[in-house]
């Protein structure tokens, strides 16, 4: 087991990480802020689905979820259409400008990973994706579950990798 110099030097990592998040953020269009992009990224990995569904993904507030959710509805790149289940509720769905969105928003995020990681090895990537997603899953929520992704609908280089690596710059 690690000992508190090792586990005070993976907190100063994680401290130094905000940089990472922060220049990724910044390659989302003005129109698309993270919590945008974020709703875009679960609806793209996971299908349709209902907004109580979505802030749990978000893991956030429902008035927060509901926030973002009327914020790329207003933009065309996501509909909201009853739930025939259930009347009250909202059935989510990207449309096809949002897909495009999402596209777009994920290229980005490959060509600045892409340069950024030029110089790192295949295996080094897929170490470093392999020991963040496992990092990830310690700390989730065992109550929460999650629907599984859907595969994907086009092929393209994006899609062809992991899907859970496609989130740009999101933060809770």
């Amino acid at each position: 087991m690690a000992g508190q110099a090792q586990y005070e030097e993976l907190m100063r990592q994680f401290s130094a990480f905000g940089a990472v998040r922060r220049e990724l953020g910044r390659l989302l269009p003005p129109d698309c802020p993270s919590g945008s992009a974020a709703v875009l990224t679960l609806l793209g990995r996971y299908g349709d689905m209902r907004m109580s569904k979505l802030a749990e993904l978000l893991a956030v507030d429902m008035s927060v979820t509901s926030r973002h959710v009327a914020h790329v509805a207003d933009r065309g790149l996501i509909e909201r259409s009853p739930d025939p289940a259930d009347k009250r509720s909202r059935i989510l769905r990207l449309t096809p400008a949002g897909r495009d969105r999402l596209d777009e928003l994920s290229r980005r995020t490959c060509q600045m990973l892409a340069e950024r990681l030029d110089d790192w090895s295949d295996d080094e990537v897929v170490q470093l994706t392999h020991l963040m997603t496992r990092l990830r899953s310690s700390f989730d929520d065992c109550r929460v579950t999650h629907p599984e992704p859907r595969p994907p609908t086009t092929p393209s280089l994006e899609r062809s990798t992991d899907r859970s690596t496609r989130t740009p710059a999101i933060t809770k």
